[in-house]
């Protein structure tokens, strides 16, 4: 059977990301994007907003943490995860979230910076990483 789980988001961050580390050492990074759609009913123009929560690993992450604040515009590729847990008073809770494989920054930085690329995921999965760098500088 074939299957395929492939996102891509552009939007703003609704607030700062926020950087931490997980026992192993590893860097995640998890940020929330407002995407925007327009569309027309029955002659008026509406507007809806989704709100996408992002998790970034690794180098990507930290890079993340650094230069992206809130309002920044994004590109993100990744794919769709759900996971459940339970609250210590015994609430269920369930999420659905992407996993960025490649984060690309659209505008400005923290640092002024504009566009500046950053690094190709190094999720847990790195076989689902993007593709390697062949030496083409565009």
């Amino acid at each position: 059977m074939a299957s395929l789980n492939k996102v891509f988001l552009i939007g703003n961050l609704t607030r700062d990301p926020e950087l931490r580390y997980i026992p192993s050492g590893s860097a995640v990074t998890t940020f929330t994007v407002a995407v925007n759609r327009v569309y027309t009913q029955q002659g008026e123009k509406k507007e809806e907003v989704s709100y996408i929560r992002v998790v970034v690993w690794a180098k990507m992450a930290e890079t993340c943490g650094e230069y992206l604040s809130k309002g920044s515009p994004v590109f993100v590729e990744g794919r769709i995860q759900s996971r459940s847990w339970e609250t210590p008073q015994g609430e269920k809770r369930s999420t659905i979230e992407v996993i960025a494989e490649r984060v690309q920054f659209l505008g400005k930085t923290k640092g002024g910076k504009q566009d500046l690329p950053a690094p190709d995921a190094e999720t847990p999965d790195a076989h689902q990483s993007g593709p390697q760098d062949d030496g083409v500088p565009f």
